[in-house]
Protein backbone atom coordinates (compact mmCIF):
# COMPACT_ATOMS: atom_id res chain seq x y z
CA UNK A 1 0.00 0.00 0.00
CA UNK A 2 2.70 2.46 1.10
CA UNK A 3 6.11 2.30 0.59
CA UNK A 4 8.81 4.28 1.64
CA UNK A 5 12.65 4.01 1.26
CA UNK A 6 15.20 6.08 2.09
CA UNK A 7 13.65 9.05 2.62
CA UNK A 8 15.39 12.02 3.83
CA UNK A 9 14.50 15.65 4.63
CA UNK A 10 17.04 18.45 5.35
CA UNK A 11 16.21 21.92 6.35
CA UNK A 12 18.60 24.55 5.28
CA UNK A 13 19.12 27.85 7.38
CA UNK A 14 21.52 30.47 7.43
CA UNK A 15 23.27 28.97 10.45
CA UNK A 16 23.38 25.21 9.74
CA UNK A 17 21.67 22.40 8.19
CA UNK A 18 19.13 20.56 9.88
CA UNK A 19 18.56 16.40 9.10
CA UNK A 20 14.76 16.03 10.02
CA UNK A 21 13.94 12.82 8.46
CA UNK A 22 17.20 10.58 8.22
CA UNK A 23 16.77 7.51 5.54
CA UNK A 24 13.66 6.55 6.75
CA UNK A 25 12.22 3.06 5.95
CA UNK A 26 8.69 1.58 6.40
CA UNK A 27 5.98 -0.39 4.69
CA UNK A 28 2.34 0.22 5.78
CA UNK A 29 -0.32 -2.43 4.24
CA UNK A 30 -3.79 -1.42 2.97
CA UNK A 31 -6.32 -1.14 5.55
CA UNK A 32 -4.61 -1.23 8.99
CA UNK A 33 -3.49 1.67 11.48
CA UNK A 34 0.04 2.52 11.71
CA UNK A 35 1.15 4.51 14.63
CA UNK A 36 4.27 6.71 14.55
CA UNK A 37 5.47 8.04 17.93
CA UNK A 38 8.05 10.39 18.96
CA UNK A 39 8.80 13.15 21.46
CA UNK A 40 9.08 16.91 20.19
CA UNK A 41 11.95 16.81 17.65
CA UNK A 42 11.83 13.54 16.48
CA UNK A 43 10.97 13.84 13.09
CA UNK A 44 7.63 12.14 12.71
CA UNK A 45 5.85 15.70 11.96
CA UNK A 46 7.51 16.43 9.09
CA UNK A 47 7.66 12.63 7.97
CA UNK A 48 4.20 12.94 7.40
CA UNK A 49 3.92 15.97 5.55
CA UNK A 50 6.17 14.65 3.11
CA UNK A 51 3.77 11.62 2.52
CA UNK A 52 1.85 13.99 0.46
CA UNK A 53 4.52 16.53 0.11
CA UNK A 54 3.58 19.21 1.62
CA UNK A 55 6.94 19.17 2.67
CA UNK A 56 9.48 18.39 -0.06
CA UNK A 57 11.87 15.29 0.26
CA UNK A 58 15.68 15.99 -0.47
CA UNK A 59 15.55 12.38 -0.96
CA UNK A 60 14.49 9.23 -1.17
CA UNK A 61 10.91 7.76 -2.49
CA UNK A 62 7.22 7.41 -1.24
CA UNK A 63 4.76 4.85 -3.60
CA UNK A 64 0.90 4.44 -2.51
CA UNK A 65 -0.17 1.87 -4.81
CA UNK A 66 2.83 1.29 -6.79
CA UNK A 67 2.48 4.90 -7.71
CA UNK A 68 5.90 6.81 -7.13
CA UNK A 69 4.84 10.51 -5.28
CA UNK A 70 7.94 12.13 -4.89
CA UNK A 71 8.26 11.42 -9.13
CA UNK A 72 5.05 13.08 -9.79
CA UNK A 73 4.44 16.63 -11.73
CA UNK A 74 2.72 19.43 -9.92
CA UNK A 75 -0.65 18.57 -11.97
CA UNK A 76 -0.47 14.99 -11.27
CA UNK A 77 0.32 15.17 -7.63
CA UNK A 78 -3.04 17.56 -7.11
CA UNK A 79 -4.64 14.38 -8.57
CA UNK A 80 -2.70 11.56 -6.43
CA UNK A 81 -3.83 14.11 -3.25
CA UNK A 82 -7.44 13.12 -3.51
CA UNK A 83 -6.43 9.65 -2.39
CA UNK A 84 -4.99 11.38 0.50
CA UNK A 85 -7.06 12.83 3.18
CA UNK A 86 -5.52 14.86 6.59
CA UNK A 87 -6.48 16.03 9.47
CA UNK A 88 -4.62 18.40 12.03
CA UNK A 89 -4.08 18.89 16.00
CA UNK A 90 -5.28 22.40 15.45
CA UNK A 91 -8.64 20.86 13.05
CA UNK A 92 -7.28 23.84 10.34
CA UNK A 93 -11.69 24.73 9.87
CA UNK A 94 -12.73 27.59 7.76
CA UNK A 95 -14.40 29.68 10.34
CA UNK A 96 -17.01 31.39 8.40
CA UNK A 97 -18.09 28.88 7.18
CA UNK A 98 -20.33 26.30 8.17
CA UNK A 99 -20.08 22.48 8.58
CA UNK A 100 -21.46 21.71 5.63
CA UNK A 101 -19.92 24.02 3.93
CA UNK A 102 -16.28 23.35 5.49
CA UNK A 103 -16.65 19.14 4.23
CA UNK A 104 -18.19 20.32 0.80
CA UNK A 105 -14.88 22.70 0.33
CA UNK A 106 -12.76 19.75 -0.88
CA UNK A 107 -15.44 18.34 -3.19
CA UNK A 108 -16.14 21.88 -4.72
CA UNK A 109 -12.54 22.17 -5.96
CA UNK A 110 -13.10 18.53 -7.15
CA UNK A 111 -15.65 20.33 -9.42
CA UNK A 112 -18.26 17.86 -7.83
CA UNK A 113 -22.11 19.10 -9.00
CA UNK A 114 -23.70 20.39 -6.29
CA UNK A 115 -26.43 17.53 -6.08
CA UNK A 116 -23.69 15.09 -5.31
CA UNK A 117 -21.77 17.15 -2.88
CA UNK A 118 -25.02 18.12 -1.24
CA UNK A 119 -25.50 13.77 -1.00
CA UNK A 120 -21.64 12.82 0.16
CA UNK A 121 -22.09 16.47 2.51
CA UNK A 122 -25.04 14.71 4.60
CA UNK A 123 -23.48 11.10 4.78
CA UNK A 124 -20.20 12.50 5.93
CA UNK A 125 -22.26 14.18 8.35
CA UNK A 126 -23.87 10.93 9.94
CA UNK A 127 -21.05 9.25 9.50
CA UNK A 128 -18.98 11.33 12.07
CA UNK A 129 -22.06 11.76 14.49
CA UNK A 130 -22.39 15.34 13.38
CA UNK A 131 -25.95 14.87 12.54
CA UNK A 132 -28.45 18.18 13.14
CA UNK A 133 -24.89 20.39 13.43
CA UNK A 134 -24.36 21.28 9.52
CA UNK A 135 -25.68 24.77 9.83
CA UNK A 136 -23.31 25.22 12.82
CA UNK A 137 -20.07 27.03 12.32
CA UNK A 138 -16.69 26.10 14.18
CA UNK A 139 -17.26 28.48 17.28
CA UNK A 140 -20.36 26.66 18.16
CA UNK A 141 -18.53 23.59 17.94
CA UNK A 142 -16.84 21.70 20.92
CA UNK A 143 -13.24 20.55 20.33
CA UNK A 144 -14.04 17.09 19.75
CA UNK A 145 -17.13 18.08 17.03
CA UNK A 146 -14.12 20.30 15.32
CA UNK A 147 -12.35 17.11 14.66
CA UNK A 148 -14.96 15.31 13.39
CA UNK A 149 -15.81 17.97 10.83
CA UNK A 150 -11.97 17.92 10.52
CA UNK A 151 -12.14 14.10 9.66
CA UNK A 152 -15.42 14.22 7.30
CA UNK A 153 -13.60 16.77 5.46
CA UNK A 154 -10.36 14.92 4.74
CA UNK A 155 -13.03 11.88 4.01
CA UNK A 156 -15.21 14.19 1.13
CA UNK A 157 -12.94 12.62 -2.15
CA UNK A 158 -12.98 9.04 -0.81
CA UNK A 159 -9.32 8.91 -0.10
CA UNK A 160 -7.66 5.56 0.03
CA UNK A 161 -5.25 7.14 3.04
CA UNK A 162 -5.98 9.29 6.26
CA UNK A 163 -3.15 10.90 7.68
CA UNK A 164 -3.41 12.20 11.35
CA UNK A 165 -1.04 14.45 12.08
CA UNK A 166 -1.30 14.81 16.03
CA UNK A 167 -5.16 14.22 16.10
CA UNK A 168 -5.66 13.95 19.45
CA UNK A 169 -3.69 16.44 21.03
CA UNK A 170 -5.61 19.04 21.44
CA UNK A 171 -8.77 17.20 23.03
CA UNK A 172 -9.50 16.31 26.84
CA UNK A 173 -8.97 12.36 27.15
CA UNK A 174 -12.90 11.56 26.94
CA UNK A 175 -13.16 13.34 23.63
CA UNK A 176 -9.74 12.08 23.05
CA UNK A 177 -11.41 8.27 23.27
CA UNK A 178 -14.30 9.10 21.52
CA UNK A 179 -12.77 10.21 18.35
CA UNK A 180 -10.49 7.28 18.57
CA UNK A 181 -13.10 4.98 18.65
CA UNK A 182 -14.62 7.12 15.24
CA UNK A 183 -11.23 6.43 13.54
CA UNK A 184 -11.33 2.64 14.49
CA UNK A 185 -15.14 2.91 12.93
CA UNK A 186 -14.18 4.70 9.87
CA UNK A 187 -10.85 1.98 9.43
CA UNK A 188 -13.22 -1.17 9.52
CA UNK A 189 -16.15 -0.24 7.44
CA UNK A 190 -14.59 1.71 4.60
CA UNK A 191 -11.31 -0.35 4.83
CA UNK A 192 -9.29 2.69 4.98
CA UNK A 193 -5.33 2.89 5.48
CA UNK A 194 -4.40 5.52 8.92
CA UNK A 195 -1.17 6.80 9.41
CA UNK A 196 -1.70 8.82 13.09
CA UNK A 197 1.37 10.30 14.74
CA UNK A 198 1.36 10.95 17.71
CA UNK A 199 3.83 11.46 21.45
CA UNK A 200 0.66 9.64 23.36
CA UNK A 201 1.42 5.62 23.78
CA UNK A 202 -2.40 5.63 24.80
CA UNK A 203 -3.38 6.54 21.34
CA UNK A 204 -0.94 3.79 19.85
CA UNK A 205 -2.11 1.04 22.25
CA UNK A 206 -5.79 1.76 21.80
CA UNK A 207 -5.83 1.74 18.32
CA UNK A 208 -3.38 0.94 16.10
CA UNK A 209 -1.90 -2.55 14.83
CA UNK A 210 1.47 -1.72 14.05
CA UNK A 211 4.24 1.39 15.46
CA UNK A 212 7.36 2.76 14.87
CA UNK A 213 9.09 4.71 17.03
CA UNK A 214 11.23 7.82 15.66
CA UNK A 215 14.13 9.15 17.08
CA UNK A 216 16.34 12.42 16.22
CA UNK A 217 15.13 11.54 12.18
CA UNK A 218 14.96 8.10 12.59
CA UNK A 219 13.06 4.87 12.74
CA UNK A 220 14.82 3.30 15.97
CA UNK A 221 12.32 0.01 16.20
CA UNK A 222 9.01 -1.06 15.02
CA UNK A 223 6.65 -3.93 14.93
CA UNK A 224 3.44 -5.36 16.45
CA UNK A 225 2.15 -2.77 18.53
CA UNK A 226 1.73 -5.74 21.07
CA UNK A 227 5.14 -7.34 20.30
CA UNK A 228 6.49 -3.16 21.24
CA UNK A 229 4.68 -3.53 24.55
CA UNK A 230 6.16 -7.02 25.21
CA UNK A 231 9.84 -6.55 24.51
CA UNK A 232 10.32 -2.48 23.94
CA UNK A 233 14.06 -2.66 23.02
CA UNK A 234 15.33 1.19 22.69
CA UNK A 235 15.39 3.10 26.09
CA UNK A 236 13.00 5.87 23.74
CA UNK A 237 10.32 2.67 23.53
CA UNK A 238 10.59 2.19 27.24
CA UNK A 239 9.62 5.37 28.52
CA UNK A 240 6.31 4.93 25.84
CA UNK A 241 5.27 2.18 27.34
CA UNK A 242 5.71 2.86 30.71
CA UNK A 243 3.10 5.88 29.98
CA UNK A 244 0.38 3.55 29.55
CA UNK A 245 1.43 0.74 31.82
CA UNK A 246 1.45 3.52 34.68
CA UNK A 247 5.54 3.65 36.07
CA UNK A 248 7.14 6.34 33.72
CA UNK A 249 9.63 6.19 36.77
CA UNK A 250 10.52 2.86 35.91
CA UNK A 251 14.47 2.56 37.10
CA UNK A 252 13.41 4.42 40.25
CA UNK A 253 11.20 1.93 41.56
CA UNK A 254 13.35 -0.70 40.58
CA UNK A 255 16.26 0.93 42.76
CA UNK A 256 13.71 1.26 45.82
CA UNK A 257 11.84 -2.08 45.19
CA UNK A 258 15.37 -4.13 45.16
CA UNK A 259 16.70 -1.93 47.83
CA UNK A 260 14.02 -2.68 50.42
CA UNK A 261 13.19 -6.56 49.25
CA UNK A 262 16.26 -8.03 49.81
CA UNK A 263 15.05 -11.03 51.79
CA UNK A 264 13.51 -12.74 48.73
CA UNK A 265 13.88 -12.71 44.17
CA UNK A 266 12.46 -9.95 42.78
CA UNK A 267 10.84 -10.81 39.12
CA UNK A 268 8.68 -9.04 36.34
CA UNK A 269 6.28 -11.10 34.61
CA UNK A 270 4.47 -10.58 31.08
CA UNK A 271 0.86 -11.61 30.76
CA UNK A 272 -0.29 -11.95 27.34
CA UNK A 273 -4.06 -12.76 25.86
CA UNK A 274 -6.06 -15.04 27.85
CA UNK A 275 -2.79 -15.19 30.14
CA UNK A 276 -3.64 -12.60 31.60
CA UNK A 277 -6.37 -14.38 33.34
CA UNK A 278 -4.18 -17.27 34.64
CA UNK A 279 -4.06 -17.60 38.36
CA UNK A 280 -0.34 -18.16 37.78
CA UNK A 281 0.38 -16.63 41.50
CA UNK A 282 -1.93 -18.80 44.12
CA UNK A 283 -0.66 -22.00 41.79
CA UNK A 284 2.94 -21.24 42.46
CA UNK A 285 2.19 -20.47 46.54
CA UNK A 286 -0.02 -24.06 46.05
CA UNK A 287 3.21 -25.79 44.77
CA UNK A 288 6.16 -24.69 46.38
CA UNK A 289 6.77 -23.81 49.92
CA UNK A 290 7.10 -20.02 49.08
CA UNK A 291 5.57 -16.49 50.14
CA UNK A 292 4.59 -14.81 46.98
CA UNK A 293 4.13 -11.17 47.45
CA UNK A 294 2.35 -8.71 44.33
CA UNK A 295 4.57 -5.55 44.63
CA UNK A 296 3.03 -3.49 41.60
CA UNK A 297 0.89 -5.13 38.64
CA UNK A 298 -1.33 -3.25 35.67
CA UNK A 299 -3.37 -4.77 32.94
CA UNK A 300 -4.06 -2.70 29.52
CA UNK A 301 -5.89 -3.34 26.54
CA UNK A 302 -4.60 -3.60 22.56
CA UNK A 303 -5.59 -4.07 19.58
CA UNK A 304 -4.00 -7.46 19.48
CA UNK A 305 -5.55 -8.37 23.01
CA UNK A 306 -4.25 -7.76 26.59
CA UNK A 307 -0.96 -6.80 27.95
CA UNK A 308 -0.30 -7.09 31.77
CA UNK A 309 2.90 -7.01 33.61
CA UNK A 310 3.55 -7.44 37.49
CA UNK A 311 6.38 -7.34 39.63
CA UNK A 312 6.75 -9.30 42.57
CA UNK A 313 8.86 -10.44 45.24
CA UNK A 314 9.30 -14.72 45.71
CA UNK A 315 10.49 -15.39 49.29
CA UNK A 316 11.65 -18.83 50.97
CA UNK A 317 14.18 -21.39 51.03
CA UNK A 318 16.80 -20.82 47.87
CA UNK A 319 15.76 -24.14 46.13
CA UNK A 320 11.98 -23.90 46.54
CA UNK A 321 12.45 -20.14 44.75
CA UNK A 322 14.72 -21.54 41.89
CA UNK A 323 12.20 -24.50 41.83
CA UNK A 324 9.02 -21.73 41.66
CA UNK A 325 10.62 -19.77 38.75
CA UNK A 326 12.09 -22.57 37.12
CA UNK A 327 7.88 -23.47 36.87
CA UNK A 328 6.73 -19.99 35.71
CA UNK A 329 9.28 -19.95 33.22
CA UNK A 330 7.37 -23.46 31.90
CA UNK A 331 4.20 -21.31 31.62
CA UNK A 332 3.17 -19.17 28.74
CA UNK A 333 4.13 -16.40 30.94
CA UNK A 334 7.12 -14.70 30.36
CA UNK A 335 9.15 -14.32 33.41
CA UNK A 336 12.13 -11.83 33.73
CA UNK A 337 14.82 -12.19 36.99
CA UNK A 338 16.17 -8.91 37.91
CA UNK A 339 14.22 -7.03 35.09
CA UNK A 340 16.43 -4.62 33.14
CA UNK A 341 15.40 -1.52 32.92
Amino acid sequence: MISIKDLTKVFKTKDQDVLAVDKLNLSIDKGEIYGVIGYSGAGKSTFIRLLNRLEEPTSGEIELNDQNLTGLSKSKLRVARQEIGMIFQHFNLLWSRTVFDNIAFPLEIAGVPKQKRESRVNELIDLVGLSGRGKSYPSQLSGGQKQRVGIARALANNPKVLLCDEATSALDPETTDSILDLLVDINEKLGLTIVLITHEMHVIRKICHRVAVMESGKVVESGDVLDVFLHPKEKVTKRFVDQVMGDPDRENSLDVINENYRAGEVIQLHFVGENTNQALISDVSRRFAVNVNILHGKITQTQKGAYGTMLVQIDGEETEVKQAIAYMKTTSVEVEVSPDV
